[in-house]
């Protein structure tokens, strides 16, 4: 599903947040663009994480799928893809969103951060806001 490329060196700049992080840059193949973009769009809520949902693999992905369960992410509305299980998605999912760390949170379509970005917007009340203003969270009983 995902082709190797060659690496190059590189800095990355995130437009609000301006994090300079050096990572390897390979410019990620059409293939891999393409597949990430699938991804991506496969659900409301899209979380790419090392390992899964039940059995997260670093505690920064653990804690990131505990504010999602917390806030009260509809699960008929999540995806989460194990980076793990491929080194090009892994790689690729960097590259794409311009962010060097996994795991990456996507609503909507939307690039919203990593693990230390939810939980500053969970902690402000702004994570809240912008999953119910997404309408991915579980409906409440009449």
């Amino acid at each position: 599903m995902f082709k190797r490329s060659l690496f190059q060196t590189g800095l990355i700049a995130r437009q609000a947040r301006t994090v300079f992080t050096p990572i390897s840059k390979r410019f990620i193949s059409e293939e891999t663009r393409s597949a990430i973009d699938k991804a991506v769009h496969s659900a409301p809520v899209v979380l790419f994480m090392k390992g899964t949902p039940e059995f997260p693999q670093c505690g920064f992905s653990r804690a990131t799928i505990q504010i999602l369960g917390q806030q009260g992410v509809d699960p008929e509305k999540f995806a989460a893809y194990n980076v793990l299980e491929d080194p090009e998605l892994r790689q690729g999912i960097k590259e794409y969103s311009e962010w060097p760390t996994i795991p990456q949170l996507y609503v909507n379509n939307e690039f919203v951060g990593g693990c230390d970005i939810i939980t500053s917007m969970s902690q402000s009340g702004e994570l809240a806001q912008l999953l119910e203003e997404s309408d991915v969270l579980v409906p409440e009983e009449e």
